[in-house]
Formats: structure tokens, sequence, C-alpha cells
């Protein structure tokens, strides 16, 4: 396969290491790289060993893995206009993966030195190299445990370090004032309550110091192939992941102040539909931008290519031919959504309370979630102490009453009890009734995920239920928090849930991080089985209008034929 320059200009003017290059540069570019055909299965370059080339996918599918203690770990798998190789040649070391073609991949090949000489006369160009370097190192330090299988990290950051300062003034000035104190120690008041405070304001703004730098590092901004993320994160308060599928991404712009144009950094705006994710004092934001603004292009071109791909089989089912396949395997994120067979059993295991205290489990109908047994403490400890207090009571007073033969459960006559046992029992009745009522009101309040629906049920015991439904294909995002120590500690919090202009929480959920990801794989399940029905309808309707012209096309060149014949019999 030759590639025309034209086409790998196309092709190259796409990828953001080269945003920058006029047409003459691409084209002397264009013109540089090589061309590699691939067959599936080929290995194009092996871990350990030299750095010689940087490779671009013109098509096709590349793995790359990495063997660790003598196992194979698969790090990423890449698509049409990814690259990679390109960490290795600017570090100057050899391969550390492995990477394999998947099927018969076609790529353009930049040398090692044009490589380098490149990106070394290119100044600008630095800039986009660098974010996405920086983005690639993070990504393998972090390796995010809520990514799918088939999610690949385009994008990655932290805020720049300016955004510390602010931060850190107090605690600096803490530290001045403490060393203030221990001048004060030295010089004039030999006290030891000054040197108390000057040791221990300093440890104290050294902690707090030290939690603010951890703090910081904490906050990540996230571009993959399927969505935009924003993972914030107070250590031992609040977690929270706030997230769109790259679709809804409405716009993508820059905001700098002066200082932020003089040291290159500034927010990044992502607005969607269900409003704006905001990437915060992130370095380099131009090419940041460029990098959103690229995969956000690529999915509406994979839209673009699948409606065209629907309408080529429709055609050619109808007209009896074979039908072609163009798009990738359906995914294993939007596999693992559907829903799993249950062993025999289960229903016998439910009618018998199986479920009555579990926090996550799964129906025919899809996944069940309760709220956190530490939300049912929150509420209930109270009406369990005192049913706990008083049954001590309760029984101490039993065996007193066991004990001393001048005095009995029931008085000698019998017609009255003891008052101060009968207080006791009356008393834990009164608090268990109250444990009962909030033990039951916790697990009524159920949360579910069906194929199509996600549904809040609170259903009051003895009372009302109130039921709020949401389609899943209507959801536009969903974000999840992890508040206070408690939250963290024990790993529940909220999951919001955007559904047109109103909102549905599931709250207390235990992991809701991973309450979130159910959600999201059965929205995209839900998602892909409703487009695979339009598409149906789409091939219906060609099929019809096509078996239709054929029907009609000999009549049709009849009577044009007559027509002409007509004419020319006239003149």
């Amino acid at each position: 396969m030759l590639i025309e320059i034209s086409e790998r200009v196309a092709f190259l003017r796409k990828i953001h290491l080269f945003y920058g290059l006029d047409d003459e540069a691409l084209t002397r570019l264009a013109q540089e790289v090589e061309e590699l055909s691939v067959p599936q299965g080929e290995v194009i370059v092996k871990q350990d060993s030299p750095a010689d080339q940087f490779y671009m996918i013109y098509n096709g599918h590349v793995r790359i893995a990495r063997k660790q203690d003598g196992k194979e770990v698969q790090l990423v798998q890449l698509v049409k206009d990814d690259y990679f190789g390109e960490m290795a040649l600017v570090s100057n070391r050899r391969r550390s993966a492995t990477a394999t073609a998947l099927k018969d991949t076609s790529l353009l090949i930049l040398s090692r030195d044009d490589f380098r000489r490149l990106f070394r006369e290119r100044r600008d160009l630095s800039y986009n190299l660098a974010v996405a370097l920086q983005s690639r190192r993070l990504a393998q330090q972090l390796r995010f445990k809520w990514l799918r299988a088939d999610e690949v990290v385009y994008f990655l950051a932290r805020k720049h370090w300016i955004a510390l300062f602010p931060k850190i003034l107090i605690p600096f000035m803490s530290l001045f004032v403490s060393a203030g104190f221990g001048f004060a120690y030295f010089k004039v008041m030999p006290h030891f309550i000054v040197a108390f405070a000057a040791v221990g304001l300093t440890l104290a703004a050294l902690g707090w110091l030290g939690w603010i730098i951890l703090d910081w590092g904490n906050d990540y901004y996230v571009v993959t192939n399927r969505r935009v993320v924003w993972l914030e994160k107070v250590i031992g308060i609040y977690d929270s992941r706030q997230e769109s599928p790259l679709h809804m991404i409405v716009s993508v712009g820059v905001e700098m102040s002066q200082l932020g144009r003089i040291l290159d950094y500034g927010n990044v705006i992502v607005r969607t539909y269900v409003g704006r994710l905001d990437f915060a004092a992130v370095n380099h934001p131009q090419q940041a931008a460029k990098m959103v603004n690229e995969y956000w292009d690529r999915t509406k071109q994979a839209a673009v290519a699948t409606e065209k791909t629907a309408m080529k089989n429709a055609i050619r089912s109808r007209l009896g031919l074979e039908t072609v396949s163009e798009l990738e395997p359906e995914s294993e994120s939007v596999a693992a959504a559907r829903p799993i067979p249950k062993p025999k059993g289960r229903a016998i295991l439910k009618i018998l309370g199986a479920n009555t205290l579990k926090m996550r489990y799964e129906t025919d109908e899809g996944i069940v979630y309760r709220k956190h047994w530490m939300a049912l403490f929150l509420s209930a400890w109270i009406s369990a102490l005192g049913t706990l207090v008083f049954l001590g009571f309760f029984f101490s007073r039993l065996y007193q009453l066991y004990f001393d033969p001048e005095r009995s459960l029931f008085f000698k006559t019998g017609a009255r009890v003891d008052a101060i046992a009968l207080l006791c029992l009356g008393g834990m009745v009164l608090f268990f009734g109250g444990f009962l009522f909030r033990f039951l009101d916790w697990s009524n309040d159920k949360f579910e995920i069906t194929d199509n629906q996600i549904i809040d049920i609170d259903r009051k015991p003895l009372g009302t239920e109130t039921r709020n439904a949401a389609q899943l294909e209507d959801i536009l995002g969903t974000k999840y928090e992890r508040k206070g120590l408690l939250g963290n500690l024990f790993n529940y919090g909220y999951v919001y849930i955007t559904v047109g202009g109103s909102k549905l929480i599931f709250e207390d959920v235990r992991d809701p991080a991973g309450v979130q990801a159910d959600i999201n794989r059965r929205r995209e399940a839900r998602v892909a089985k409703k487009t695979q029905a339009a598409v149906a309808i789409e091939r219906e309707r060609m099929a019809d209008w096509l078996v239709a012209y054929h029907r009609n096309a000999e009549e049709f060149r009849a009577a044009e034929e007559e027509k002409r014949n007509h004419t020319n019999d006239a003149a």
C-alpha cells in the first residue's frame, strides 16, 4: 500500500504533536516518513530492543505489552491515529515494551534522527511533546483502577505548581512566626512556654505544608478514548470523580491570566451538555486544549464512519451481497454490562433473606444497592444503644429479684409486676421499636440499575413508597463524592446522575466509584443497543428504496427510450 503525500499530510495534520506546522512543513515531514505494512500477529518492536524509530498508526490495531516477573502484562491497545515509541527516543533508552499488530496494520515511521531534529528545531512543537510525555508518564505511574480494559488514557495532568502559592502562604507565615518565637527564646525570654510554642508551631506548619502538597498532587484531569474526567480529592475529607462521555462535549476553550501567559499555565474549559469541567491551572494549556480537541474530533469522525458503514451494509443486504464490517468489535466494557445468567437456587436464597443485609447484589433484572451500613449506624445507634442499655438493666433486675427472697418479679398478690423491671422492659421495647423502624427504613431504600433504567426507591415502613426512574440513554453525566473522614475510611458516598434538567442521587452507597462505573457501563450497553436498532431501521428503509428502484428501473428506462424515439421522429 502506497500512501500519497497529500494523504500523509492530512494524517499528520490530525496529530497534536505536529500542531503549529504549516502546509509546507507538513509536506516536508510527509516526505521524510517511511511506510511500513505489518501483517496480523507480527511483532513491530520488541522489549529491550534499541529505540531508533517513532511509529504512527495510519491504519490498524496495535497491542503494547510488557514482560514483568515472567508474565506478559498488557499496557494498552492503540488504534488508527495513535502513535508510540516517542518515550524511548526522548529518554535515550531501550524499548520498555513489545508492540504487536492485532490485525493488518499500516504505519508511518520517523527515524530517531529526524524525530529529534524536528523537535529540537521547532521549540513550539516541544511543548506539544512535553504534554504528551507528561500524560503517558503519569498514566503509567497511577494506573487508575476505574479504567476499563479497552480504555486508553491520552491526556493526564495535574495543577501547575503556581496553584500551590496561595495555599502555602499561611503555613509559610506560621514558620516565620515560629522562627520569631525561637529568636525570643534564645535572646529575650528563655522560658519553656516560648520554646514549646516555637516547636509546636513549627511542627504544625510543616505538617500543614506537607498536607497541602499531598492534596495538590491528588487532583487530576484525564481524557481517554471514551470520556473526559476530573478527579478531585481532599485527603480524608472529600473524594470526587466527575466525568462526561466525549461525544457530550460542546466546546473546548482556554482561559489565561497575564501571569499565566508569562508562566504558560491556565484553565482548559471543557463545556458539555450538563455544564463545564474546568481543568484549572494546567501547564501548557493551549497544547492541552488541542489534545482534548483532537480526541473529541476522533469521536465525531467515528460516529460518522459508523453511520456510513451502516448505510453501506443496508444497501448490500437488500441487493443480496455480503455485508462488510469496518467497525471495531464490541468493546469489553459493553460486553461486561450484559446480564449474567444467575445460578439455579438464587430464588430460594432470596426468599430466605440472603440479600437482607447486602449493600450490593444482582438479580435477574439488574443490580441493587442499599445504603452503607455506616448510614444505618449513624441513624440508629442511639436506638440500638438504648435497647442494649435497657436490656442490660432488665436482666440485672431479674438477677436481683432471683437472689432476693423478699422480692419477686410478680408481687405476692399476683396483680402487679415489679415496677422497675416493667420500666426496663418498656424502655427496651420502645428503643428496639425505634431501631427496627430505622433498620426497615434503611433496608427499604434501594437504588437499582437495570438494562434500561436507573431507579431510586424510597419506601417508609408502614408508609408511602416513592419511586423515581430514568432511562439509561437519557443520562447526560455522572459524578460521585466521598465526603468526610468516615466516607473515605469506609468508602461510601453519593453518586449524582444528571438526567435532563434534574438529578437522581444514589445516597450513601458503598464504593460510589464502582456504582458510577456500573451506571456508565450499563448506559453504554443501552446506547449501543439503541444505536444498533436505529441502524437496523435505516437498513430496512434503504432496502425498501432499493427494491422499489430495481422494480421500476426497467419501466423508467423504457419510458425514457420511448420519449427519446418520439423526439427523434418528431425532428
